[in-house]
């Protein structure tokens, strides 16, 4: 099989196909490569005057293998490359204690530093959990991304939110963040003047800005303040008034859900809304303390019901 790769590229593949079967033929590397015996044996030679010590022997044990004292990098990869393979592993569903996360760990620590500080950026704001809807975009983009967030630059992007319905925006890349599977874009929008999240899959081209770098908010805690906007962005607003204080609302309410603000010492507003009041009234069932829902109407009508079908299940009848 010929692979339609550059003479460079073919002398690294017989370098690593060397390291991966000591013993191996010229013969058996034409054969893996595509070439011939003889061009195997000319990738063999400039891969020696490259001063890599490539020994050889004769017989039925002999071939090629990489000699004593040689220490090579055991990763290559571009931004591209590095950002996809971090990507698939997101993506995947993994269990807690899963050695993957200290596989990816150690992937990171060897890359080359500026591709090991983006990778590393997009890890430590990912959340687990796939969403089986959730689309993969495309890695190149995703790099491009990464890198002007952590080198903190100013970026033009070509959005696209349906076919025909595209513009471009001039924003701040605070952090690409990863939930459930979905990949999205915690920015500042000059033009709106506002925090905005845009989804990575629906980001078409990416470009620097002419207007330099930025600076991000002091504190800022991406994968918060993306699911904060995601709890907000729905068709019915949410009240809740909770009889707890905010410490305690906290270990109830998941940031998904919503906002928490301080009334009091004791008492807690929750701020989100939800396109599905009735699944938001069972999971409130979760707050261990009295608590009032003030609005929207159809998640009070929603609470209502849920309270008669527990009534009567507690009935016994």
């Amino acid at each position: 099989m010929a692979y339609d790769v550059s003479p460079t590229a073919r002398t690294l593949m017989v370098l690593e196909l060397i390291q991966n079967s000591p013993g191996i033929t010229a013969e058996q590397l034409g054969d893996k490569l595509g070439v011939s015996e003889r061009a195997a044996r000319r990738y063999v030679a400039i891969l020696r005057e490259a001063d890599i010590p490539i020994e050889s022997a004769r017989g039925p044990y002999g071939g090629y293998r990489v000699g004593r004292g040689l220490r090579l990098a055991p990763l290559m990869f571009t931004n591209a490359e590095a950002l996809g393979l971090v990507m698939a592993i997101l993506e995947g569903p993994r269990g807690a204690d899963d050695p993957v996360d200290d596989a990816l760990g150690k992937i990171i620590r060897v890359l080359p530093e500026p591709i090991a500080r983006a990778t590393d950026a997009v890890r430590r704001v990912s959340a687990r959990g796939p969403d089986p809807g959730a689309r993969t975009p495309d890695p190149a983009v995703t790099a491009q991304l990464v890198a002007h967030s952590t080198a903190q630059r100013r970026v033009l992007l070509h959005y696209e939110r349906s076919p025909g319905e595209a513009w471009t925006m001039d924003v701040d890349p605070w952090a690409v963040v990863v939930r459930r599977g979905r990949w999205y874009l915690l920015c500042w929008s000059h033009s709106k003047s506002a925090k905005r999240v845009l989804r990575v899959d629906k980001i078409k081209q990416v470009d620097a800005s002419p207007d330099g770098t930025f600076t991000p908010p002091e504190g800022l805690d991406p994968l918060a303040a993306v699911e904060e906007h995601l709890a907000l962005g729905w068709k019915y607003k949410v009240e809740v008034v909770i009889d707890a204080p905010i410490a305690d609302a906290a270990c109830w309410i998941p940031r998904s859900m919503g906002r928490l603000e301080e009334i009091d010492a004791d008492h807690t507003r929750l701020l989100a809304s939800t396109d599905e009041p009735d699944w938001y009234a069972s999971h409130l069932t979760a707050i261990n303390a009295p608590y009032r829902i003030l609005g929207a109407p159809e998640l009070l009508e929603a609470g209502r019901e849920l309270g008669r079908r527990l009534l009567e299940a507690s009935t016994g009848d």
